[in-house]
């Protein structure tokens, strides 16, 4: 039964009996993960606030061959993110990010990309209170991450190349951006704005592009509308509803 130890980020945290948790994590260098911490549940737990969600957290634990649960040992907290989740659209961005990354990857595969994404991601909402670019990006480079994302500069039916100033047309099932001429019924537009947007989400930053965000209307328009598409192909993917986004879609 040997002793692991990994930087990661917990995903979910349930109570389990009297006094213990059952916390879902993204191991850096195992994958996804689930494990049982005894005692967390206890008024002086050796866990403190270390399991919250998002917490970005180093963790010891063993694993043992004949169970799919790890006992988690110890965990010794890196960062946390209970500031961001006191403000309520943030809060409900944050489980978005923990509620996609739990449905899109699988169990004790390790992705280093996947890991940093959802860090940078969490990090930038807790910098900046403004979540909506940073879900905007998160769902794109998932999608992208995920082998899901169609090319942008051309059609995929025909071939032919898209002009920056027209429409697109897309389905998550189709997975395939179709021009004007290849539109099928049941497509969504796609604004040329979102399709820039798009662009740039996958060539710059995201510290360089939430530098200049507040400051562009327009932009925070294309942003939503990106945003949308990228979770209807990620509920698509997992043949499932997003829980925290029907949340971020009903009033507060």
């Amino acid at each position: 039964m040997p002793l692991h130890e990994s930087e990661a980020i917990v995903l979910q945290s349930y109570a389990l009996g009297e006094a213990d948790r059952l916390v879902s994590f993204l191991s850096r260098t195992m994958g996804r993960m689930r494990g049982v911490a005894a005692g967390a549940r206890r008024p002086k737990s050796r866990f403190g606030s270390t399991l919250e969600r998002l917490s970005h957290i180093r963790i010891w634990f063993f694993e043992r061959e004949t169970r799919d649960l790890v006992r988690i040992n110890q965990c010794e907290m890196i960062e946390s993110f209970l500031d961001a989740f006191r403000d309520y659209a943030s809060s409900i961005v944050l489980a978005l990010f923990s509620e996609i990354t739990e449905a899109v990857l699988p169990e004790r595969e390790a992705s280093d990309a996947n890991f940093r994404l959802l860090l940078l991601a969490a990090q930038t909402v807790k910098r900046t209170g403004r979540p909506e670019l940073p879900l905007a990006y998160f769902a794109l480079w998932t999608v992208k991450l995920g082998g899901w994302l169609p090319p942008f500069d051309r059609c995929g039916r025909c071939g032919r190349a898209l002009t920056d100033d027209a429409a697109a047309y897309f389905s998550p099932s189709a997975q395939a951006i179709a021009c004007g001429k290849c539109r099928r019924a049941g497509m969504r537009t796609v604004s040329p704005a979102a399709l820039t947007a798009a662009k740039r989400m996958l060539a710059e930053k995201l510290d360089r592009l939430s530098a200049e965000w507040p400051s562009n209307p327009a932009s925070a328009r294309a942003t939503r509308e990106l945003t949308e598409i990228m979770l209807d192909v990620i509920e698509h993917q997992i043949d499932r509803k997003l829980i925290s986004r029907e949340l971020m879609e009903s009033p507060a």
